[in-house]
């Protein structure tokens, strides 16, 4: 199966909103469901589940009923950091019968502009290679900060990505990453391609993200980014 498993455990401290960012409603919709919609309308999503904020798994199940988000399979307990509430997940998956063979979408809950084709490729190359981490090459002038001041650095940003989500896999191999960052302790990572890369996994294969999926609400300004984007079409002249 190909399983999306979505990250929404965490309670939005730097959103500055009464309730967390991933249940806020823009344009009368959860943040949660847009993000859910697109691995619903996914021809091969097989299932979703979420990794989701203690206390606030009623209201998940809620929302997915109310917006007819059928593939939403199953709801597990976040933990105390994205790398535990991933592994709360995975272990989740495999007690509900999931394969070590079956292919896992990790996806951020708040990034709700992922489109079919990185959904598509994220499948694909974790089928060819293993692994896939979505990004995109870096345009800007990267610098270090050191104290207040910026340092150069000696890597070219044509080598340095800034990486995106779904970050995709095998549940097996997810399963003996965790099993090993937690013999090596190796903690609090923010991604699961931190992890394994972590561990000395180096050939993760890149699929090309966009600009739209960069969008992770965080900040009070995104919910502004995300309503202009999510309303606008590529011009027709455009290749």
């Amino acid at each position: 199966m190909n399983i999306a498993l979505l990250t929404a455990g965490g309670t939005g401290n730097r959103m500055g909103q009464d309730i967390p960012k991933q249940f806020m409603t823009i344009d009368n919709v959860p943040v949660i469901i847009y993000t859910l919609k697109a691995f619903q309308e996914h021809p091969e999503i097989d299932a979703i589940s979420v990794v989701c904020l203690q206390g606030w798994e009623v209201v998940l199940q809620a929302y997915a009923n109310q917006f007819n988000i059928t593939k939403l399979k199953w709801i597990f307990e976040g933990g105390d950091s994205n790398q535990h509430s991933i592994l709360n997940g995975l272990q989740g998956l495999k007690s509900e019968g999931c394969q070590d063979n079956d292919i896992i979408l990790v996806h951020d809950g708040v990034r709700p502009l992922v489109s079919e084709r990185i959904i598509s490729e994220n499948i694909a190359t974790c089928k060819e290679y293993g692994y896939a981490v979505t990004g995109l090459v870096c345009k800007e002038a990267i610098m270090e900060l050191q104290g207040n001041c910026l340092r150069n650095i000696s890597i070219p940003r044509e080598q340095l990505i800034r990486t995106q989500t779904p970050h995709t896999y095998r549940l097996g191999t997810l399963l003996k990453a965790h099993a090993e960052a937690k013999e090596w302790g190796v903690a609090n990572t923010v991604a699961s391609c931190t992890l394994l890369g972590a561990l000395g996994i180096d050939d993760q294969h890149l699929v090309t993200g966009s600009e739209r999926n960069g969008l992770k609400l965080t900040q009070t300004e995104d919910v502004d980014l995300f309503k202009a984007l999510k309303n606008t079409e590529k011009e027709y002249w455009l290749k």
